[in-house]
């Protein structure tokens, strides 16, 4: 799609999405810069395989909503978890620890919304490695 298309676009189709698979799950880009011309969101549809994870992490510059369509997520945020299900959600203020695992044997689906869309760097830190988010997990089912 030209750039003058691109800054035309509000629909978006599950065939537009940018697509892109990364170490925690597949990533369909639904709102950013190369899908549709946002100016304050991100919205990315997550697919993440049973027994994976997005390991503690933390985005210094966004706060991020995360909301379940299927399966189920370990959601941690600090050192508090629970399990969400579809229906549910959790908001995550700027800069705040936070993970989401997936200990199940079904795929959970979930949307990742950000913002700003513009922010400086870095976008994400991963502290799964750092006391004390390295041994939380600790006595939970594993996940990669």
């Amino acid at each position: 799609m030209s750039p003058a298309d691109l800054s035309l676009r509000r629909f978006v189709t599950a065939a537009d999405a940018v697509r892109f698979q990364s170490p925690w799950t597949l990533e369909e880009w639904l709102c950013r810069s190369d899908v549709v011309p946002n100016e304050h969101l991100l919205l990315v549809r997550a697919n993440m395989e049973p027994h994976h994870s997005h390991p503690f992490h933390t985005h210094p510059t966004r706060e991020e909503l995360i909301y379940i369509l299927s399966g189920q997520a370990e959601q941690w945020i600090g050192r508090q978890h629970r399990i969400l299900k579809p229906g549910e959600m959790v908001l995550i203020p700027q800069g705040e620890v936070h993970g989401t695992y997936n200990p199940f044997d079904e795929k959970l689906i979930f949307l990742a919304i950000l913002s700003p869309s513009k922010a400086p760097d870095p976008a994400i830190v991963d502290v799964s490695h750092e006391a004390p988010w390295a041994t939380l997990r600790q006595g939970f089912p594993p996940c990669t």
